[in-house]
């Protein structure tokens, strides 16, 4: 979105705008936004009416959707450190300041228009005295319902209904044509290091899993179904690593982690390793489902499933 307009034909167009929405909104009674005179909204969110900016300029997110507000346009004034430290947020984010739920004082500094976050952080009562604060509870609604509830929130409901539809036309595309190379039965696993610990995933818990599971209608080994499926993630260890490998596993790995268990005889024999069907990820850029991240995932798989 660009930033310098002449402020009289901004102020025409935001109460325009309102003017629109209010008619809008008229016309349909299950429409969340409603617009005012003011250049605000009110965005009926889980916790009920929230009035935020039409046109927010410095937003802070405490939590997984830095990535949506960047896809949507939206500035970033202050970011949680997992989105401060991914390389697919690092060009918008460069002006940004790490921030966390319980550094009020450096986000009072940086004077917020919206703050943004899971329904878990802390000092929601104090945020919100900050600036209008909007939280989400993960998994409430499906990944891409919730790229449309951030859209909302920005007054970008059109450009998030439109993207999305785009997306699962492409990603549906792109799965029938790597069903057609890989085979309709094959499995894909999706396996992460993190704190000297091995986990597999099910399919709504990012690192790819909605668009492998959901979009794209990928196999899950069975194994995996039995115990990743209801919290969204399963702690394994090394000896028990294979039982859960499907046949490709895409593989999130730390650059900085341990990776001495890459060496054994355990790992090397599982069939995906030996048949050269593992391909590894940076684990920074692959933890969300955010539509900037899920762009970047698609790309992903096609150029690696699909490689010659």
């Amino acid at each position: 979105m660009k930033k310098i307009f002449i402020f009289s034909s901004l102020l025409v167009l935001i109460l325009l705008g309102a003017c629109s929405s209010k008619d809008d909104a008229n016309k349909d009674k299950d429409n969340s936004i409603n617009t005012d005179d003011a250049g605000t909204i009110t965005y009926e969110s889980e916790n009920g009416p929230v009035e935020v900016p039409a046109n927010p300029q410095r937003v802070v997110v405490l939590s997984t959707y830095a990535g949506d507000v960047i896809h949507l346009g939206v500035p970033i004034v202050g970011a949680d450190s997992w989105s401060m430290d991914n390389p697919n947020f690092a060009d918008a984010l460069k002006d940004a300041e790490e921030v966390s739920d319980e550094s009020l004082e450096k986000i009072i500094e940086l004077e917020p228009d919206l703050i943004i976050g899971l329904s878990s952080i802390k000092n929601v009562d104090k945020l919100k005295e900050i600036a209008p604060t909007v939280t989400f509870t993960y998994g409430k609604v499906d990944y891409l319902q919730q790229h449309i509830e951030i859209g909302k929130l920005l007054n970008k409901e059109k450009e998030a209904t439109e993207w999305v539809e785009s997306f699962k036309a492409e990603a549906k595309e792109l799965g029938e044509k790597i069903k057609d190379k890989i085979g309709p039965n094959a499995t894909v696993s999706v396996i992460e290091d993190f704190d000297k610990q091995l986990y597999v995933f099910g399919d709504n818990w990012g690192r790819g899993t909605e668009i492998l599971y959901q979009a794209m209608g990928l196999n899950m080994p069975e194994s995996v179904k039995e115990i990743a499926l209801k919290d969204g993630y399963y702690a394994l260890s090394l000896e028990v690593l294979p039982k859960y490998a499907g046949d490709y596993m895409i593989f999130s790995r730390s650059s900085g982690a341990d990776s001495s268990y890459l060496e054994s005889d355990t790992y090397k024999n599982i069939p995906a390793v030996k048949n050269g069907h593992v391909f590894e990820v940076d684990q920074r850029s692959f933890y969300f489902n955010d539509a900037t991240t899920l762009e970047y995932q698609l790309e992903f798989f096609e150029e690696n499933f699909l490689q010659d």
